[in-house]
C-alpha cells in the first residue's frame, strides 16, 4: 500500500463556506489526504434544495422546452455564493455559462447531472491549493455502461503520474465515446472506493454528517452506541436487512483488495468513526454482537408435508413457483417436514392466491399457512461465530421484552440470526435484543 489516503466528502459536508472550511482543516491536518472526491453541495437547511435535485429539473425543462431559468438561477446563486465567500481565484461564472449553454443545447441527463460534482469540484480544488482531476479523465466505463476498472487504473496510472494532491469530482466518469456517465445515486462513494484501489491507497475515508455506524436505528434505540469496527460481511448483513449504512455497491472496488474504509462525522472530526475492514482480519470483539437491523411488511408462507426430507425436487418445485409469478424470497428456514417462504409483501399483491394454487396442485402438501404482517430482525456478528450463549441472550432477551417469536433462521456463516415477529412487535424487539446485549 502507498502513503495515501484518498477522503470522500459528501453533500452535507460541502453544503455552504462554513463546511468547505471545516473540510480544508480536516485535509490539511494531513498530509496522507492526497486525492479527495466531492459530492455535490447537499442541504443546507430542512427545506434547502439539493444541486443534483435541481440540475435534474433543469434538464427536465429543457426536454420539454420549458424554461428553466429560476431552476438554474438557484444553482448559479449557490456556486457563485460559494466561490465569493471562500475568496477562490476562480471564474466560475464562466463555468456555470458553460453548463447552462450545453443543457440547453441538449445535454444528456447524466452530463447535466454530474455538473454538481464538476463545480464543486473546480472550487474545493481552488480553495485547497490542489490540482483540479476532471473524473472523465480518470473514470471509464464500457460501452455497456458498466465500470471498465482496467482501463479506469491505466487512465489513472497515466493521468497521475505527476500530481501529487488533487481533488477528482465523485459521481461520474467517461464512456469510450467521451460522453458522460454517472453512477447510480450516491455514486460519490463509489468514485472515492475506485481512486483508493487505483492508488493503492493505505485507507478510504467517507467524510459524512454522522460519526460513523450505529448498533442499531437510533430512531428505535436511544443511544445506540456506535460501531468501532465491522468486517465488509458484517456491513452487507447489516445493510441488506434495511440498516442505513454504505451499499455494496460503494464498496465492491477496494474489497478483494482489502482497503480499509473509515466512515467520519466532517462536524465532529475528534471522533474515530466506524472501521471497515477485510472479512479475515482478527477480531477482538467476540462474545458479543455487531449490529441489529431489520424490515417490517413481510408474509410467510409455511409448507408441511410428511417425508417432505425424502422427497426429491420439493423445495425446486416451490421456488420455481415463486420464479414464475416474478416473486423471489428473502429467507427460507426448514425443517425435516417443514419449509417457510420468506416474502417482501410488496412482491405478492394480487399474487398470493396463484401461488398458493400452484403450491397445493405441485407440491400436495399436508398444509399451507399464511402468515402477513410479519418482521425480520437481524443480530449480526462475526464475534458470535463459534461463542456460546449468543442465541441465548437473543432468545431471552425477546421473552424478557415480550414479544413472540415466530421464526427462526440461523445463516450458514454463523454471523447472523434472524427471528420473525409480528409487525407489531418489531421496535419493541429490537429495543430488546439491544438491551440483552448492551447494558
Amino acid at each position: 500500500m502507498s502513503n495515501i489516503v484518498v477522503a470522500k466528502f459528501g453533500g452535507s459536508s460541502l453544503a455552504d463556506s462554513d463546511q468547505f472550511r471545516k473540510v480544508k482543516n480536516i485535509v490539511l491536518d494531513d498530509d496522507k489526504r492526497r486525492y479527495i472526491v466531492p459530492s455535490a453541495p447537499g442541504k443546507r437547511f430542512k427545506k434547502d434544495y439539493k444541486i443534483t435535485d435541481l440540475l435534474y429539473l433543469c434538464h427536465a425543462h429543457a426536454q420539454n422546452s420549458i424554461s428553466f431559468e429560476d431552476v438554474f438561477k438557484l444553482i448559479e446563486d449557490r456556486y457563485v455564493t460559494l466561490a465569493k465567500e471562500l475568496e477562490v481565484d476562480i471564474d466560475i461564472k464562466k463555468y456555470l455559462d458553460e453548463v447552462k449553454d450545453k443543457v440547453e443545447q441538449g445535454a444528456s441527463a447524466d452530463y447535466t447531472a454530474s455538473r454538481g460534482e464538476y463545480l464543486n469540484g473546480l472550487i474545493l480544488a481552488a480553495y485547497l491549493g490542489y490540482e483540479f482531476v476532471d473524473a472523465a479523465e480518470v473514470i471509464c466505463f464500457k460501452k455497456h455502461k458498466t465500470l471498465d476498472l482496467k482501463a479506469t487504473e491505466k487512465a489513472f496510472k497515466e493521468r497521475m503520474a505527476n500530481v501529487k494532491k488533487a481533488v477528482i469530482p465523485g459521481f461520474y466518469g467517461a464512456m469510450p465515446d467521451g460522453s458522460i456517465k454517472t453512477f447510480t445515486r450516491g455514486g460519490s462513494d463509489v468514485t472515492g472506493a475506485i481512486i483508493a484501489r487505483c492508488s493503492q491507497a493505505e485507507l478510504y475515508e467517507n467524510w459524512t454528517d454522522v460519526s460513523g455506524f450505529l448498533m442499531a436505528d437510533p430512531n428505535i434505540v436511544e443511544d445506540a452506541k456506535p460501531i468501532e469496527v465491522i468486517t465488509y460481511k458484517e456491513l452487507r448483513e447489516l445493510s441488506y436487512m434495511g440498516a442505513k449504512v454504505l451499499h455494496e455497491e460503494s464498496i465492491f472496488p477496494i474489497r478483494d483488495v482489502c482497503i480499509p474504509i473509515n466512515i467520519r462525522n466532517t462536524n465532529k472530526p475528534e471522533d474515530k468513526g466506524t472501521l471497515i475492514v477485510d472479512d479475515n482480519k482478527p477480531i477482538s470483539y467476540s462474545g458479543t454482537i455487531t449490529g441489529i437491523a431489520g424490515k417490517k411488511g413481510f408474509t410467510v408462507i409455511a409448507v408441511q408435508k410428511m417425508l417432505m426430507n425424502s422427497e426429491q425436487g420439493f423445495c425446486r418445485k416451490l421456488l420455481s413457483i415463486l420464479e414464475s409469478n416474478g416473486v423471489s424470497f428473502e429467507n427460507m428456514p426448514s425443517g425435516i417436514d417443514s419449509v417457510s417462504l420468506v416474502i417482501e409483501e410488496e412482491q405478492l399483491e394480487d399474487k398470493l392466491d396463484n401461488i398458493l394454487e400452484e403450491i397445493k396442485r405441485q407440491c400436495n402438501p399436508d398444509s399451507i399457512d399464511v402468515h402477513p404482517n410479519m418482521a425480520l430482525i437481524a443480530t449480526v456478528g462475526k464475534g458470535m461465530d463459534r461463542t456460546k450463549g449468543i442465541s441465548s441472550k437473543v432468545f431471552s432477551g425477546l421473552a424478557k421484552g415480550d414479544v413472540n417469536i415466530r421464526m427462526i433462521n440461523q445463516g450458514s456463516s454463523e454471523i447472523n440470526i434472524t427471528v420473525g415477529v409480528e409487525n407489531d412487535d418489531f421496535e419493541k424487539g429490537l429495543r430488546s435484543i439491544y438491551r440483552a446485549f448492551v447494558n
